[in-house]
């Protein structure tokens, strides 16, 4: 496509009157990425966004105004001297309202059960098929699989100089 001056006045024109960019290419038979290019690069005025509406329904408030710049206070230099805290006032509470709890006791835990014994996450079966599980098996230490599932799945790398003898 070759852009000359009447194609250009056209485009201008069409832009002008407000017609979308897909319209604007219907009409001149080029593609709207075209149109979308050669309007940015004669900095013709940008389209309204189609997301953002200016008409809002009854009832909707306006959005919130966008904060540009510092939101918080600069930071003072210099010492610092940071204020004791006040005691809080002193409230009356009637006896009434004050019910005693009783202390809760944690229960022993012995410390093999605080070592958590992982299962083997090898798949068995088919996802979606009834007989499908997990093998479950007790997992190796550091790995998600049991001793049996992880030769299948962690496999040694060969040393190169095997393959060019």
């Amino acid at each position: 496509m070759e852009w000359n001056e009447t194609i250009i006045g056209e485009l201008k024109a069409l832009w002008a009157e407000g017609l979308s960019t897909a319209e604007i290419g219907r009409r001149l038979g080029i593609s709207k990425n075209a149109v979308v290019g050669k309007a940015h690069r004669l900095d013709l005025s940008p389209r309204p966004s189609p997301i953002r509406r200016t008409d809002r329904p009854q009832g909707a408030q306006a959005p919130a105004p966008r904060v540009t710049g510092p939101t918080l206070a600069p930071l003072p230099s210099g010492p610092q001297t940071i204020a004791a805290p006040t005691a809080p006032a002193a409230t009356t509470v009637s006896p009434v309202a004050i019910k005693p709890v009783a202390p809760r006791r944690l229960a022993a835990v012995a410390p093999a059960a605080v070592a958590r014994v992982s299962a083997c996450c090898w798949p068995v079966g088919e996802p979606g098929k009834p007989g499908f599980h997990f093998c479950d098996g007790a997992a190796v230490a550091g790995k998600p699989y049991c001793a049996e599932h992880a030769q299948l799945a962690y496999v040694k790398i060969r040393d190169r100089r095997e393959d060019a003898a």
